[in-house]
């Protein structure tokens, strides 16, 4: 058969193509950007408007997992115990779940999901390999996120892009960090140079020099951002608190120095760059080992949450100190670390900058992954390059994320 000779015959097909031509060519455009991190807190929704070359965040929101289901996902977490039938059932189960979020939350917002054209979803990472392991010769990395597209695009109804990272890392990458790209959108300055950290789980920078490219940027995970103390505040919490609110539990104790000491030489500090990291690294398996060397040092919950939280800003600090040669004009911090007071002061007392949270510069600090994964999406279904090779290590620039049709 003649490539010229075959038609679709169903109008409903042809249609969906169209939408797809449609969506990359208009001006204006309604983008939701779905994120759910390391911490797997819920879904953060960020509705974006894009018109032009400008941008206006309609709404954001996080839509909490269930107690159930974050212990769920924590299990696909260790990589010892979870099957191929796990892996099956929750990425269906979480695609499901993704859509859910995004309808719930356009219902409580009074946004109509009709209005809405595009989705970009990073999905929930349940691996993430970027120093690989070799394949008979061959060295090869590799990374999961799951929450099925196909099914957010089935039930919402909406052009839906996700699996961002695959293809950077195809490209020779570590798949992350992939935000730096948007950083640069967003935030790049003409005569200030930027540091844009952001404490989520995991805690990632982005340095944007003064007037620099996007081939200029230098952006990397620094180690733990809420990760650790998150953990600790739950386990001495009984279960109670997802994480240390405002930083009173870390208030409450000192800092165990010797502790502190021996975090900061755990071989992902001391690496060089490019590197990314995760709950491979820092995860419950690094909780756990903590837990029992405090236990038999006889240090408190609330010293060791104190250390843990120094651990992050140190750590931070330290490569501020080791991997930035150029001058640093503002750090601006966002991410649920931001709110977290006792962070931020250990930072400051750590590093002399100006510090500013995002908010101040028009973005909610929260919101910001969300959005980042909203302006990929456009970047994707417009035939745009959206990675950072400068950032994640790739061999070349490429177009990110798959497509999945209503």
């Amino acid at each position: 058969m003649k490539l010229s000779s075959i038609r679709i015959q169903d109008k409903g097909l042809a249609a969906k193509r169209c939408d797809l031509l449609k969506v990359a060519d208009i001006n204006k455009i309604r983008v939701a950007g779905l994120m759910s991190g390391t911490s797997a807190d819920g879904v953060d929704v960020a509705i974006v408007d894009f018109v032009g070359s400008g941008l206006k965040i309609v709404a954001f929101g996080t839509i909490k997992f269930s107690r159930r289901l974050r212990e769920d996902i924590f299990r696909l977490f260790d990589h010892t115990k979870i099957t191929s039938a796990d892996v099956c059932h929750y990425n269906f189960v979480l695609g499901r779940v993704f859509a859910d979020a995004l309808m719930s939350f356009c219902k409580d917002s009074s946004i109509p999901l009709a209005s809405i054209d595009l989705i970009g979803s990073h999905g929930q990472t349940i691996y993430h390999e970027p120093a690989g392991r070799k394949y008979d010769k061959t060295l090869v990395k590799s990374t999961l996120q799951i929450g099925e597209p196909c099914v957010i695009a089935q039930q919402s109804g909406i052009l839906t892009v996700a699996d961002f990272r695959t293809a950077d890392m195809a490209a020779g990458g570590q798949g992350a960090p992939l935000v730096p790209f948007t950083d640069h959108i967003l935030f790049s300055h003409e005569t200030k140079s930027r540091i844009i950290h952001n404490i989520g789980g995991i805690a990632n920078l982005t340095y944007l020099p003064a007037g620099g490219t996007v081939d200029d940027l230098i952006a990397f995970d620094t180690g733990p951002g809420n990760m650790i103390i998150d953990a600790l505040a739950y386990h001495f919490s009984g279960g109670k608190m997802r994480y240390d609110k405002n930083g009173a539990m870390a208030a409450k104790g000192k800092v165990n120095a010797k502790l502190l000491n021996n975090l900061m030489k755990h071989r992902f500090i001391r690496a060089s760059l490019p590197k990314t990291t995760g709950r491979e690294d820092f995860g419950s398996q690094f909780t756990a080992k903590l837990l029992a060397d405090a236990k038999k040092s006889r240090i408190n919950g609330f010293d060791l949450i104190a250390t843990a939280t120094a651990f992050t800003a140190h750590s931070m600090a330290d490569a501020y100190k080791r991997f930035l040669s150029g001058r640093v004009d503002e750090i601006i911090l966002c991410g649920g670390g931001c709110r977290n007071p006792v962070l931020v002061k250990m930072l400051a007392d750590c590093y002399s900058a100006n510090i500013r949270v995002m908010d101040d510069l028009g973005i909610s600090a929260d919101a910001k992954e969300a959005v980042s994964f909203a302006i990929l999406a456009l970047y994707t279904v417009k035939g745009f390059v959206n990675n950072a090779p400068a950032a994640t290590g790739a061999d070349r620039k490429v177009i990110l994320g798959k497509i999945a049709l209503p």
